[in-house]
């Protein structure tokens, strides 16, 4: 007798089964005890005596039993299995499970972030998370499928690089081997997909983990994964063309229906003047069902931000608009780039752009943003290196898994479909880090910690 999936058991009627799992509920009549056994694929009910009122709830359980069928009047519909059940013939006590802080019956929306993350084992045996977590799998698989079936190549990047200028603040990691030198997490793999195109390997894809220490919300957490995807010999269109069918076919296979095929573009000024934002929500009634996808183009290439006179509005690899690099030395500003986002239901979901190969034009950029030649030299002579060995014209795009998934369970926080989230204070789930290390740690890697107050 093998070990099956309790959804297995609706087709095992009249069978011997073997099955391991949580109880999820105990009904005590008397003689009779019903009981309802959990594991990741559903819940069956269990049938028996005395053996079953010694468990308590959450319990780990070894069941050997018959699936017989359910008699008239008690079948329950609202369960794959609920035209059988099992009659139990030895139960066997894996793990005792004591009182849980909170009921997993419910949705978990009525407790604090807090306690909730605080226990987030305990808060993934909801159905609700986990679906989400099956939705994401599933949406992970579909993109390995399709973008295989499109040439491209799953190419695993580094998480340990260099501080470069990307646009938020960089996660450092100190060196024991090279005291006072620092590794940066990844804020995206920007420089080491553009050198897989150096590399000739054409096109590229990796369900990336992405680091940026900037401010929390909703829809933004320091660590995130992003379907980062990069090719060769492409143009704009052809690449706006090609991830809109790979999204289109992710979103249908789950069942979900795409508002406006093919999906609308809009210039960023059309999209600001007349929705006022650049994520706009093309859904005629925000309570539409449905994903209204959308193509944001023609973004500037600079803007004026609170710290800088002029910031990239991507970053500094994205390629300035043809028809506009006389601009470049007469109003930057005015410059229009080569940068497109998706965006879904009033969310971008995704950015990308056709790069910068020709070293002038990056040198050109970076002298704009401020950087001297030696510090262009310094942070990306690597990648100017690399290009003067024939480098490909190349574009690409990162579309954020965790936004996509968020969308497609109806979800408003990328909390809810992320395993181990942090918390909005920027405390992992469970371990609760950021914490403090041991001082012969500290002294290994060569770094003194100067206490400071901060700002009220």
């Amino acid at each position: 007798m093998s070990k099956i999936w309790i959804r297995e058991t609706a087709e095992k009627t009249s069978k011997e089964v073997k099955l391991f799992g949580w109880i999820d509920s105990i009904r005590d009549h008397g003689k009779v005890v019903f009981a309802d056994l959990r594991d990741r694929s559903g819940i069956v009910q269990l049938v028996g005596g005395e053996e079953l009122k010694k468990l308590g709830l959450e319990d780990v359980v070894e069941v050997k039993g018959k699936a017989v069928e359910r008699k008239p009047g008690f079948i329950n519909p609202r369960l794959e299995t609920g035209k059988i059940e099992i009659k139990v013939e030895k139960i066997k006590l894996l793990a005792k499970a004591k009182a849980l802080p909170f009921d997993i019956q419910t949705n978990g929306k009525e407790l604090s972030e807090e306690v909730r993350i605080k226990y987030r084992y305990l808060d993934l045996r909801r159905k609700r998370l986990r679906r989400n977590l099956q939705i994401r799998h599933q949406i992970g698989a579909l993109f390995r499928q399709l973008l295989g079936e499109r040439g491209f190549w799953e190419v695993e990047t580094p998480s340990l690089g260099r501080s470069t200028p990307e646009g938020a603040r960089d996660f450092l990691v100190p060196s024991r081997l090279q005291p006072g030198c620092f590794y940066a997490l990844p804020q995206s793999p920007q420089q080491y997909k553009q050198l897989l195109m150096v590399a000739g390997v054409e096109r590229y894809f990796q369900l990336a983990t992405c680091f940026r220490d900037e401010d929390l919300r909703a829809d933004r957490q320091f660590e995130f994964t992003q379907v980062d995807i990069e090719m060769s010999f492409m143009t704009r269109d052809e690449v706006l063309e090609l991830i809109e069918e790979v999204v289109t076919r992710v979103f249908e296979a789950l069942g979900k229906k795409i508002v406006q095929k093919p999906f609308p573009r809009i210039s960023y000024q059309e999209a600001m003047e007349k929705y006022g934002s650049d994520s706009p929500d093309l859904r005629k009634k925000k309570r539409e069902t449905g994903f209204a996808f959308a193509w944001v183009i023609d973004f500037p290439l600079f803007e004026k931000t609170a710290t800088r006179e002029i910031s990239p509005m991507h970053h500094p690899f994205t390629a300035p608009n043809p028809k506009d690099t006389s601009l470049l030395d007469k109003n930057p500003l005015r410059a229009r780039s080569l940068q497109y986002d998706l965006v879904c239901n009033g969310m971008e979901v995704g950015g990308g752009s056709i790069r910068i190969t020709d070293p002038v034009i990056q040198e050109k950029i970076f002298g704009i943003l401020g950087h001297s030649k030696k510090e262009l030299k310094d942070k990306f002579g690597h990648l100017l290196e690399a290009f003067s060995y024939g480098v490909p014209p190349h574009g690409g795009i990162a579309l954020g898994l965790d936004r996509l998934v968020a969308l497609s369970c109806e979800e408003s926080s990328i909390r809810e479909v992320i395993a181990f989230p942090m918390t909005a204070r920027g405390r992992t789930a469970v371990m609760e880090a950021p914490a403090s290390v041991a001082a012969s740690q500290l002294k290994e890697l060569g770094i003194k910690v100067i206490p400071f107050k901060r700002k009220k």
